[in-house]
């Protein structure tokens, strides 16, 4: 047993130096909320006709856009876009020069153009997340099902107290939560620290299944898993997490995954 415990310390330190040494992702995710089904078309035609293409032209390869997967029947309704910079200070610099691109003028007029009486959403809510140490970057998941049946899910996690949330992430990284995951093949996309955003302090996460059989058929294994019944029974890691937000989302036609 100790030999096992050894090897897979030393499996997961040698990883994230080695991932490390390629630096680390900085998210944006951007959430649109609004209420209409003609707001959310001026939306979708936005990111896939401009701001996406945009991204691209900028040198960012994949970009995520989701929204929920039950029928949504609340009043505000939410899209994500999930964009990865390779540094903090490409997020207003390319953001910035959004506005002086011709393309995206021309392309996004419907959007950016848009009346302030009919404004395309409610509002932006947006999370500044920075990769984990011993998982820094984007990883595009590995996922053969149809479109409608992909099942992403994005969780959040808060803690109690600022030092009480560093154990949590403390357990995903050196206790090794991120390689069970791995192990199990969640399809992790990222693990990230929310440095700034509406709810602090807080991690994020998204993971990607097959479909919800499937996404069930994981969470399974992972509560049955010694490796996560010894991690989960530490007292150094109780009492980390105050709130659990877990949503089930699905990818918009125009998404890079």
């Amino acid at each position: 047993m100790k030999s096992y415990i050894f090897a897979l310390l030393a499996l997961s330190f040698t990883l994230a130096f080695g991932q490390n040494k390629k630096g680390k992702n900085f998210y944006e995710l951007k959430v649109y909320e609004y209420k209409t089904l003609q707001q959310e078309a001026v939306i979708d035609q936005f990111l896939s006709d401009a701001f996406i293409p945009y991204l691209h032209r900028k040198g960012i390869k994949h970009v995520g856009a989701f929204t929920g997967r039950a029928n949504d029947t609340s009043a505000i309704k939410k899209l994500y876009v999930l964009i990865p910079y390779k540094s903090m200070d490409e997020i207003p610099k390319i953001n910035t020069a959004l506005f002086s691109d011709q393309e995206v003028a021309t392309k996004g007029a419907a959007y950016l153009d848009a009346s302030p009486d009919a404004a395309p959403f409610s509002r932006i809510v947006t999370y500044i997340i920075e990769g984990f140490r011993f998982s820094p970057t984007l990883t595009l998941p590995k996922l053969s099902s149809s479109f409608e049946d992909k099942v992403y899910e994005l969780r959040s996690y808060e803690g109690p107290t600022e030092k009480r949330y560093r154990k949590k992430v403390e357990m995903f990284n050196e206790g090794g939560e991120i390689d069970l995951f791995a192990r199990l093949n969640f399809n992790a996309i990222f693990y990230g620290e929310v440095v700034s955003g509406p709810t602090m302090p807080n991690l994020m996460y998204m993971t990607s299944f097959e479909n919800k059989d499937d996404r069930d058929a994981h969470w399974k294994s992972f509560s049955n898993d010694p490796q996560w019944k010894e991690l989960s029974s530490r007292k150094e890691y109780e009492k980390t997490v105050s709130k659990n937000v877990t949503l089930f989302l699905k990818a918009r036609p125009y998404s890079d995954y």
